[in-house]
């Protein structure tokens, strides 16, 4: 039985070192839908400054259905003009040849360096072989040919009422809302449409890789597809479907933030008591985004005052509240009641877990919402002062 994006049936993958990465890793992915029904559907980073590849990709997407999704990590292929579109086209028209496809079947995705030309010639050289080596077994391959700073690959398995959803995703570093620096690919045996692919696809993002932000940092290159097979010959509700797509893509984006880049702490910052999941989305985000509170949990400090201030940052007209009301805990310690001082900071010891829940109840409504975040390490500032492959 194949994992991550083959685990559904009608899906093959595979990957090869084509010499984009100077560690002479596997940096070529191919995952390719045989199905007899299938149907595509993605999502692309909302950057105005946008990679050549998604541009290609949100086109294809428009044109016709996908079934051959070409990935390729250190380069970005952003940044790029003229020459950046050429190396897309000539990448395509390479599978095209190889895998016998039509060219309208192909999304294109890229991870790595921005503002540097990709090394076309190396990928066109490797892509006959990268055909060849497709099986139902090149899952896991193809995950850990994605990874840039990434420290593990990624990859996600479910199954309900007899149809499967499998995926596989990167990105460890430029985690932001309005997708996060990620791949991702999704598959499914489900006899579903694209329309419908498209509708769930939609929320399911929402829900998850939007609620994902460990740097406040958007990436020009973000693509999330989702391809359907119906090798599975069952039509699911679409409820039970888009509660499936859900919850896959909220486990890889739980990955995504428990590899970030140096964190020492995985947070949940739960807001309820919100007027709106608007509101209670804002505030979760602004707390997630303030470096004061991310480095006092770093330093395992329960300093519940950056918490509330960072709430305060938030506009009224965004998420109504009234301060008296507020009631922060973390980890299960109401740390500040009614907008003042709740139990002592003493009380929450936050180097006895890497997991750290932040809840808090704004005592405006009935909205609630999540947002995933980490800690801001020495670890972080070091990796990213260097990185440049």
């Amino acid at each position: 039985m194949g994992t991550g994006v083959c685990f559904p049936k009608g899906f093959v993958a595979a990957a090869v070192a084509a010499g984009l990465k100077a560690s002479g890793s596997k940096d070529l992915a191919l995952v390719v839908n045989q199905g007899a029904l299938p149907g595509a559907a993605a999502v692309f980073t909302s950057n105005r400054v946008v990679a050549e590849p998604v541009k290609f990709s949100q086109a294809q997407m428009q044109n016709g259905v996908v079934t051959h999704v070409l990935l390729n990590s250190g380069n970005a292929n952003a940044c790029t003009g003229e020459q950046g579109r050429k190396d897309v086209q000539a990448c395509v028209s390479a599978l095209s040849r190889s895998a016998d496809v039509s060219q309208a079947k192909i999304a294109v995705c890229s991870t790595g360096v921005i503002g540097e030309y990709l090394d076309t010639e190396a990928v066109t050289r490797a892509i006959p072989t990268l055909v060849s080596d497709l099986s139902a077994s090149g899952a896991a391959n193809a995950a850990s040919a994605i990874m840039t700073t990434d420290t593990i690959p990624k990859q996600v398995e479910l199954e309900v009422d007899g149809w499967r959803i499998g995926g596989m995703a990167k990105g460890a570093g430029m985690l932001a809302p309005a997708l996060a620096t990620m791949l991702c690919v999704i598959t499914t045996d489900a006899v579903i449409d694209s329309d419908t692919l498209d509708s769930a696809l939609g929320r399911a993002v929402q829900m998850s890789f939007n609620r994902l932000d460990t740097d406040g940092c958007m990436s020009t290159n973000d693509t999330v597809i989702v391809l359907a097979s119906g090798e599975s010959g069952i039509t699911p509700d679409e409820t039970a479907f888009g509660a499936a797509l859900e919850q896959a893509c909220t486990k890889l984006a739980k990955m995504l933030r428990d590899d970030a880049e140096g964190a020492e702490h995985f947070v949940n910052i739960t807001v309820s008591g919100a007027s709106s999941e608007t509101a209670a989305v804002e505030v979760a985000r602004a707390v997630s985004r303030s470096n004061l509170v991310k480095t006092a949990i770093f330093g395992n400090d329960p300093n519940w005052g950056r918490i509330l201030s960072q709430i305060g940052t938030v506009p009224s007209w965004v998420a109504p509240f009234d301060v008296g009301k507020v009631n922060v805990s973390i980890n299960g310690v109401m740390i500040c009641k009614n907008g003042g001082i709740g139990k002592p900071k003493e009380a929450l010891d936050l180097a006895a877990s890497k997991e750290v829940a932040i809840e808090i109840d704004l005592g405006a409504g009935s909205s609630g919402a999540t947002v995933y975040t980490t800690d801001l390490t020495h670890a972080y500032v070091h990796e990213n002062s260097a990185y440049t492959s």
